[in-house]
């Protein structure tokens, strides 16, 4: 897993796991995978999934011309609210992004390092 800052002030975890490395053979099939981890997680809740791809060609955004198919998984480990501000560092997210020869898998940092580290673990297992 590597990380990197986007836009100057984003910090963003990734991992790029190769078609050939993994019986994962689509979003779809990753999606289906975090969201059994979610729904095991004893204070995780799923939100929703978002079909990023879809979206930006329905507006016609712009799209990456190595992007195959891109989607996110929503949940939430919110297990308190300490204070107002912690909400805006919720929910959490992770996308995947297929690309020609491989899957990238991506979050932002998540507030509570324990918590990073099931996010992180979670995509790290599709490695393996």
């Amino acid at each position: 897993m590597t990380k990197s800052v986007i836009l100057d002030k984003y910090h963003v975890n990734s991992l790029e796991i190769a078609k050939d490395a993994t019986e994962l053979k689509d979003v779809d099939a990753f999606l289906a995978y975090f969201k059994e981890k979610v729904d095991a997680h004893p204070i995780a809740t799923f939100i929703a999934t978002f079909d990023h791809y879809s979206h930006t060609q329905s507006i016609e955004g712009e799209i990456n011309e190595d992007i195959k198919d891109a989607k996110n998984i929503v949940f939430c480990f919110g297990a308190q609210i300490p204070n107002t501000k912690i909400l805006a560092a919720r929910p959490r997210s992770i996308a995947i992004a297929e690309l020609e020869n491989s899957f990238m898998l991506e979050f932002m940092d998540a507030p509570n390092e324990k918590l990073h580290a099931v996010m992180q673990e979670w995509c790290e297992n599709l490695a393996k």
